[in-house]
């Protein structure tokens, strides 16, 4: 049963990818082309995604709702800049029931004009505001160059939809949930993001404003992973979102969207993964110990099973993901090298031995090798897994920051950003004009990926044209 090696990161990143994904069984190709098949593994691992960004939608005063996945063509014209952005990605859907339709249907690439035209019948009052409401769902885009999870035609995501009285509170709300995503991918995922505001160019078709939280790749390329926008008036005015004030004067609603999709599993794959496979964050691992007993005679089989059992139960009592692999047609290696490249966080080994002197075996899929080994008393297991669990959690976000932060430069000037979005990210003054944006982009095929809300102060000379800037951008090439 063996299997062909992966390649190594460094020999051919994206085929180290590709492969990961369908080894680990994450996701298959789909026979339409350019969409995915999300196998259990990578599903589960997708559910928990949900479940810890849910938890923080809810306690943030967020509610769940459900929208139409068929989208009138009129509504996406309403609104010129977001009809623009999006045509060249819509499915349309011309023929339902055998007939030609009166009005084609887009199959939704986001919701914003649906959900626009559902909150201009429910809103009447300020007392209906504000409106928080997210929806889980699919969405489809018409992409021509796909990758699993990172880039396809249909994928699944979150995206939240709400409506307020004022500007201030409209763009307090599209910063908080981008602090939401920040929180979630630093403290579930260990992927350390940056939070900033995306360029005039590079925002969402019909914001005012886009904001993005963007992580450094192993290869170094920027992936961005969340956004939230900002959308002012511009949908309230398209489909007549309404309320009357405290003055009983009739104003527009200021609203604002946000997303973060199943790309997030690229992110964890990419961020935290090495040339043995995977390696997932344990608050997030679909299975966060795998218990392989070992046994050579039959004698030995009742005793390590038994044994097995009870620490199963212990674990799953404290809480913890595992499952024992009891495969007997495959060898203790085999089962080794297959939950490595599965990236179960912690690997626990019991055999006769262990039985004996009352311990187990526990290797850390963080560190490779006999360095990531060691023998723990079976007594307070729990506990010690617990604790562990907790620290290769923190030891993958440690290594992924130092990681990013070693290949983020400050240029001092334009030839030397050229060399840095070679194999890194640039950070340099940038007068924000789209022509330094654009000649960037031309010749290093590097894009501006934000300009991070935590600035440094002062100010200093576009990188590009010498002009002066009051504020610093991120550059790197991207996926």
């Amino acid at each position: 049963m063996a299997e062909e090696k992966l390649p190594t990161r460094s020999e051919d990143f994206a085929e180290w990818y590709n492969q990961i994904v369908l080894k680990a069984e994450m996701a298959d190709y789909a026979p339409v082309r350019g969409c995915m098949v999300v196998r259990p593994y990578g599903w589960t691992l997708w559910e928990n995604i949900q479940a810890a960004l849910d938890r923080r939608f809810k306690e943030t005063g967020h509610v769940n709702a459900a929208f139409p996945l068929f989208i009138p063509m009129s509504f996406l014209e309403k609104e010129k800049e977001h009809v623009e952005g999006f045509s060249p990605e819509l499915a349309v859907v011309t023929i339902g029931g055998g007939e030609k339709l009166e009005e084609p249907l887009i199959v939704r690439p986001t919701s914003e004009t649906i959900i626009g035209y559902m909150y201009s019948k429910w809103i009447q009052s300020y007392r209906d505001l504000p409106v928080l409401i997210n929806q889980w769902g699919n969405v489809v885009r018409w992409e021509l160059r796909t990758k699993l999870f990172l880039r396809t035609l249909e994928f699944y995501w979150q995206e939240g939809h709400t409506a307020h009285a004022t500007e201030e509170e409209a763009r307090e709300e599209t910063l908080r949930m981008l602090g939401v995503y920040a929180d979630f991918a630093i403290h579930e995922a260990a992927v350390p993001v940056i939070q900033g505001v995306k360029s005039q160019t590079e925002k969402f078709a019909g914001a005012v404003m886009s904001t993005t939280i963007e992580a450094m790749m192993g290869d170094t390329r920027a992936l961005q992973s969340g956004t939230s926008h900002y959308l002012g008036q511009n949908f309230a005015r398209a489909f007549d979102i309404q309320f009357l004030d405290r003055n009983n004067t009739l104003q527009h609603c200021y609203t604002t969207s946000w997303g973060l999709s199943t790309r997030f599993i690229g992110a964890i794959i990419m961020t935290h993964g090495d040339d043995q496979g995977l390696i997932l964050p344990p608050r997030l691992a679909p299975i966060q110990v795998v218990i392989v007993p070992i046994f050579k005679a039959e004698a030995e089989t009742a005793a390590v099973l038994e044994t097995v059992a009870r620490i199963q139960s212990e674990l799953k009592a404290a809480g913890i993901r595992v499952k024992v692999d009891d495969r007997t047609e495959v060898t203790p290696g085999f089962k080794y090298n297959d939950w490595e490249m599965r990236g179960v966080p912690l690997r626990m080994e019991v055999g006769p031995k262990d039985i004996e002197k009352q311990s187990v075996a526990l290797a850390r899929r963080d560190i490779p090798g006999r360095e990531g080994k060691s023998f723990v008393p079976q007594t307070g297991l729990a506990a010690t897994v617990t604790d562990m669990l907790a620290d290769i959690q923190k030891s993958l976000l440690d290594r992924a920051t130092a990681f990013r932060d070693s290949h983020i430069h400050q240029p001092k000037d334009y030839a030397e950003l050229i060399e840095v979005v070679s194999n890194g990210w640039a950070y340099a003054w940038w007068c924000e004009s789209a022509e330094c944006e654009a000649r960037i982009k031309e010749e290093t095929k590097a894009s501006s990926r934000c300009i991070p809300l935590d600035q440094d102060e002062g100010h200093g000379r576009c990188i590009v044209c010498g002009k002066d800037a009051k504020r610093k951008g991120y550059f790197a090439k991207a996926y």
